[in-house]
């Protein structure tokens, strides 16, 4: 059974929930929906249901541990077995904590940026000058950096914001030459050099296979 992905403004703001189906429950984070549903339609796993959290909490990470609780303990009752996707996602190990107080298993790693390309490979290259965006960031750059950070209306700061980064990396998910361009013209935005990695899903799709 295929699962429709909503549109990336809805995922942002309001996150998303699929049809009960199955007994198992993916409580994720909205900017991994497109990535989620795909590995479930492509693999045939219909016992996996997904439940998103709105992408824009990771602008206040402060309220993804009590709204990742709530889901929890809302959904409970209805599912066999309940998985967080998210990874630390600036929580400061609190996800984490919650998680193991819930009983229940999350993603490993320190960010999406990091399980993507693999949190191994990610460790390995120490990279402190980086600026990374995936497919869901690059499409709402605007949503994401450009406005929170004021440079819509003060693109002046940009300089002062990015001094210390030198270039920007794009870890696609997807072969996309659209986006590909855009993330090359958020660099230019930003003032910083243009790198593309592809990294597939990464461990993602390597969590969720054992979860499977």
């Amino acid at each position: 059974m295929t699962t429709h992905v909503p549109d990336d403004s809805t995922l942002r703001d309001d996150g998303f929930s699929a049809q009960k189906a199955g007994s198992v429950l993916l409580i994720a984070c909205g900017a991994l929906a497109r990535e989620i549903l795909d590995l479930k339609n492509k693999n045939g796993w219909d016992h996996l249901d997904l439940t998103c959290l709105p992408a824009i909490l990771h602008n206040s990470p402060d309220q993804i541990v009590p709204a990742v609780k709530a889901a929890v303990e809302k959904h409970r009752a209805s599912y066999d077995r309940i998985y967080v996707v998210y990874a630390d996602c600036g929580t400061g190990g609190l996800l984490q904590a919650a998680c193991d107080d819930l009983g229940v298993e999350m993603v490993a790693g320190p960010h999406c940026y990091s399980f993507f390309e693999g949190n191994d490979a990610f460790a390995a290259r120490d990279e402190f000058t980086a600026f990374y965006l995936t497919d869901f960031l690059v499409r709402q750059f605007d949503a994401f950096v450009w406005e929170p950070l004021g440079l819509d209306r003060h693109p002046e700061l940009r300089d002062m914001y990015f001094a210390h980064y030198t270039k920007l990396v794009y870890q696609a998910q997807i072969d996309d030459p659209a986006l590909t361009a855009k993330a090359q013209d958020c660099a230019a935005r930003l003032g910083l050099d243009f790198e593309r990695r592809f990294t597939g899903y990464g461990d993602l799709e390597r969590t969720m296979a054992d979860w499977a």
